[in-house]
């Protein structure tokens, strides 16, 4: 099995997942509603961290919890956590191994606060340190570099919030997620020939908004960990206090901007950059006006509700940072000096 293999199969592990663990969220809610939970307390490293960032936007968003991300070094070297009072602590982790991971649940359930584990492995000690256990089972995911581990904590997530909003219109439409990501596959071939022109790319920016946040991190993580390309995540508002004032003729942009209620302001940041900064521009996009601001657009199918584009978007942006690893002569297999599991402390 290999790295572009696992980016193939996250349709059927999307539905799977869908189908496989529904009365499990299902128990999940009702503890959380007989908790009267106030808020999310959510702990994560490396790509799980971009899972946690989604889920502060959504479950902030369509559930109204307000999301903290825990800082784990409080729990282990200062050995101080803060007061967790009416939290559902959760931790996301795909091996379900990092130790200070672990250590925030275990503070949790000594501070009586309800903790959830999200993650591939049901029998790892960050679910054995859980109340409750959501299994993402996104199958065996033997490349460095994680991709349908990360769709699938998306669709967790996801599952999560449309049980709690008690929505029929949400639950209809994450039955739709696996056939979207399908559609978006289908252009491998033309993503490779875009991936070619930016082989020699040794820096770029990367811009996601709203609950595309999280879409940009998880790309630039992606281009770092595979290509070795300095890549900075940014939010579109975060880029105008400062960081713009880089950019210059040519200078790579990669963005993901699908409709939305952000998209207006991210269509005027795409605006300013091609004509004002003269700059290069990759676009993931649903909206024909944002893909006509591109020297590489890739479409995203249309229909799709905001709050499920992370899922979704991510999926060309795997393609283009697996491909460009190709062009530039790099073993998306063996990136150098990291491994599959990575035990913090």
């Amino acid at each position: 099995m290999s790295l572009q293999s696992e980016i193939f199969e996250q349709p059927e592990r999307l539905a799977h997942l869908l189908q496989a663990q529904q009365d499990t969220v299902e128990k999940i809610v009702i503890a959380i509603r007989k908790s009267e939970i106030k808020y999310v307390f959510l702990a994560a490293r490396g790509t799980s961290d971009n899972a946690g960032r989604y889920a502060n936007y959504l479950w902030g968003a369509l559930n109204k919890l307000p999301l903290a991300l825990a800082t784990p070094s409080l729990f282990t070297y200062y050995n101080q956590p803060p007061k967790l009072d009416e939290a559902l602590v959760v931790g996301i982790s795909q091996s379900g191994q990092s130790p200070d991971i672990v250590s925030v649940l275990e503070e949790g359930h000594l501070q009586g606060c309800l903790t959830l584990a999200i993650t591939n492995e049901p029998d790892s000690p960050l679910a054995r340190a859980a109340d409750l256990v959501l299994d993402i089972q996104a199958g065996e995911e033997k490349a460095v570099a994680a991709t349908k581990t990360y769709t699938n904590e998306l669709m967790a997530i996801a599952m999560i919030s449309a049980a709690l909003s008690g929505s029929k219109t949400h639950k209809r439409d994450l039955e739709k997620v696996s056939g979207w990501a399908e559609k978006v596959l289908k252009q491998d071939e033309p993503i490779a020939r875009l991936a070619e022109r930016y082989r020699y790319m040794r820096q770029c920016v990367v811009l996601g908004r709203g609950f595309n946040y999280c879409t940009a991190f998880e790309w630039a993580l992606k281009l770092k960990e595979l290509t070795y390309t300095v890549a900075e995540p940014y939010s579109s508002a975060d880029f105008q206090h400062g960081p713009i004032a880089m950019v210059e003729g040519g200078f790579p942009i990669m963005a993901v901007s699908p409709r939305g209620k952000v998209q207006d302001s991210m269509l005027e940041m795409l605006g300013r950059l091609r004509g004002d900064h003269r700059a290069e521009l990759v676009v993931i996009s649903d909206d024909k006006r944002a893909l006509s601001l591109a020297q590489s657009p890739i479409q995203l199918p249309d229909g799709m509700p905001e709050w499920l584009t992370p899922i979704v978007g991510i999926i060309p942006a795997q393609l283009f940072s697996y491909d460009l690893t190709k062009a530039k002569g790099l073993d998306p297999e063996k990136p150098r000096t990291i491994w599959k599991v990575t035990e913090t402390h």
